[in-house]
């Protein structure tokens, strides 16, 4: 009897064993079966489920971007940091923000480092004044536009560069812009005979080498242009649209957009519901906003 019983125990516990076993498995499977679905349908999370757009940009490039000690005229604090961002990246990210009910996080980053900072999901999406360039294109996605932006020219007033009519006229003359943007890569070459020097790292670093006489005249576009002469009226703008005299660009050289991560639909789409229903004049008319608070030491 003990031992018909102790068998029945074993069989019993047998079949517990086998039932777990096999709800452990289905479970597996039936997890496997979710994760490959997610896998194949190359989905990429939003990045803003926690109700926070996280973004970057150089906090130094006037009027797109500053750092201010206070947070006046609507500035938003910089991550990790004592000081605030303002400019017309921050007050159309705030827009942005507050279209889709989100809170807006700025993070300063180098210009280098912007697009890796989005490919990586460091960031949620990189608003910085970039052109939505073929070769960006191949990186990130992009929003937007959110501006339309000339090419233009600076020169210091006393210079013989001050009365250029066109890009012919700047022949011959040293010059420089900033690291890694179509102005120093696409425009500059087109002078002819040009002097080109090594390209500055940032918008700072290229108005400087201009206002110090390093170089003759620096190529930027035209709100960065708006922009310096407040900071700096020795200098004068050489705008040559219409001269039959200027730079060769395509849209996708003033076209500037946002950049999110690749295959980022879900915020892409948010961003573009909001832009979409701005026009181009909204946009000039946010960016003198921006130039009329613009930190004159910028």
């Amino acid at each position: 009897m003990r031992r018909m019983l102790t068998l029945v125990l074993a069989l019993a516990m047998a079949m517990s064993l086998a039932a777990c076993g096999s709800s452990s498995t289905g479970a597996s499977a039936s997890a496997g079966a979710a994760g490959s679905s997610t896998a194949a349908s190359g989905a990429v999370p939003s990045g803003v489920e926690d109700g926070v757009l996280t973004v970057a940009m150089e906090c130094a490039y006037a009027p797109y971007n500053w750092s201010q000690p206070d947070d006046s005229n609507g500035a938003v604090p910089i991550k990790d940091s004592n000081e605030y961002a303002n400019g017309y990246d921050v007050m159309m990210a705030q827009k942005l923000c507050d279209a889709n009910g989100w809170k807006l996080e700025v993070v300063r980053l180098d210009w280098d480092s912007l697009i890796p900072a989005v490919q990586s999901g460091t960031v949620d999406a990189v608003i910085a004044g970039q052109s939505m360039t073929a070769d960006r294109m191949e990186e990130v996605d992009f929003a937007g536009p959110y501006l339309y932006a000339t090419i233009v020219c600076l020169a210091l007033n006393s210079s013989t560069y001050a009365s250029a009519k066109g890009i012919s006229d700047l022949s011959g003359g040293s010059c420089t812009s900033q690291s890694g943007t179509i102005w120093y890569d696409s425009c500059l070459p087109q002078i002819a005979d040009a002097k080109i020097q090594s390209p500055a790292e940032s918008a700072p670093a290229m108005l400087m080498a201009l206002e110090t006489g390093t170089v003759d005249f620096i190529c930027t576009d035209m709100p960065t242009a708006q922009g310096a002469l407040i900071a700096y009226p020795d200098m004068v703008l050489l705008d040559f649209a219409n001269s039959g005299d200027d730079f060769s660009v395509s849209d996708e050289d003033v076209n500037i957009g946002i950049s999110v991560q690749k295959g980022n639909t879900v915020l892409k789409d948010a961003l573009d519901g909001v832009l979409s229903t701005m026009t181009a004049d909204d946009f000039n008319d946010l960016m003198a906003q921006a130039i009329s608070v613009q930190p004159l030491s910028e």
